[in-house]
C-alpha cells in the first residue's frame, strides 16, 4: 500500500475551508514550539533528546510538522518527522491526517496518521494518534500532561507516554501489544512564557514482547534519568 497516496486522498475527500476562516476576523497565524530540548543522564550515555512542533493556519485549519529524537555522542539515534493537516473538531479537540517519516534508524519506515490532540477533562494536554505502515503494521501512542503552576513562574509537568504495536517486527525489536512506558516529571521556571528552562526525572520502560526482545539481546529493559532542558516557543 502506498501510504502517501492513500493520505493525501484522505486530504482531497475533506470539506473545504470554511468562508469566513480566510476573512480578516481569522488572521493567518503560526508558531514554532519545542516541548523539550533537554540532555538526559542515561545509562547508555548522555542523550541529546527533542520535540518540537511548528504550524501554520487558522483558527479552524492548520498545517503541522511534529518531530522528535535523539542525538548520543554526536550521532543522531532516532528522526521522525510529521506532516499534518489538522482539523478543529470541538472547542477543546483537533483532528490530524497525515504522513509520518523514520529517517533512523535505518532502514527507514513511511506511516499514514490518523491522530486528535488536544485537552482532556482534568486540564490533560491529550495527544494520541494511530500509525498505519507498510506490510499491515500498525501502531499506537498515547501521550498526555498536566501543568501546575506552583507559583506564577515554577510549573510542575508530570507526563506519560505509552506505544503499542499490531504485530513483532524483528529488525526493528518490536513486539506486538504494548511496547513501552514512559513517565518523567519536570519542573521549569518561567523567566517569561515562551521561554523555560527545567530540570526532573523520565524514567522509560520496555514491556511486554518488546522487552523480551531487548533482553535477549543483551539491553536494558528499564531506565532512570536525570534531565536538564529548556521549553521554548515563538
Amino acid at each position: 500500500m502506498n501510504i502517501t497516496k492513500y493520505v493525501v486522498s484522505m486530504f482531497m475527500l475533506l470539506p473545504a475551508v470554511d468562508a469566513y476562516a480566510m476573512g480578516d476576523a481569522d488572521p493567518l497565524v503560526g508558531m514554532v514550539k519545542f516541548d523539550q530540548l533537554e540532555f538526559r543522564d542515561a545509562s547508555e550515555g548522555k542523550p541529546l533528546v527533542w520535540e518540537a512542533e511548528a504550524w501554520l493556519g487558522y483558527d479552524l485549519n492548520k498545517v503541522k510538522l511534529k518531530t522528535r529524537g535523539e542525538r548520543l555522542d554526536g550521532v543522531t539515534e532516532s528522526a521522525e518527522l510529521q506532516l499534518l493537516y489538522s482539523r478543529a473538531i470541538d472547542p477543546n479537540w483537533d483532528l490530524q491526517l497525515g504522513v509520518r517519516h523514520d529517517f533512523l534508524p535505518k532502514p527507514d519506515r513511511t506511516w499514514g496518521v490518523v491522530g486528535v490532540e488536544g485537552l482532556a477533562p482534568w486540564y490533560l494536554e491529550t495527544d494520541a494518534a494511530l500509525f498505519i505502515g507498510e506490510s499491515g503494521q500498525t501502531g499506537i501512542r498515547l501521550k498526555t500532561e498536566y501543568e501546575l503552576m506552583l507559583t506564577q513562574r515554577l510549573v510542575l509537568v508530570p507526563e506519560l507516554q505509552l506505544t503499542a504495536y499490531g504485530k513483532n517486527d524483528l529488525q526493528y525489536g518490536i513486539g506486538s501489544g504494548l511496547s513501552d512506558l514512559e513517565l518523567g516529571i519536570r519542573l521549569s521556571y518561567e523567566f517569561k512564557r515562551e521561554f523555560a528552562p527545567y530540570i526532573g526525572l523520565n524514567w522509560e520502560r520496555l514491556l511486554g514482547k518488546t522487552a523480551d526482545l531487548a533482553r535477549d539481546e543483551g539491553h536494558e529493559t528499564n531506565d532512570l534519568q536525570w534531565v536538564v532542558g529548556v521549553r521554548f516557543w515563538f
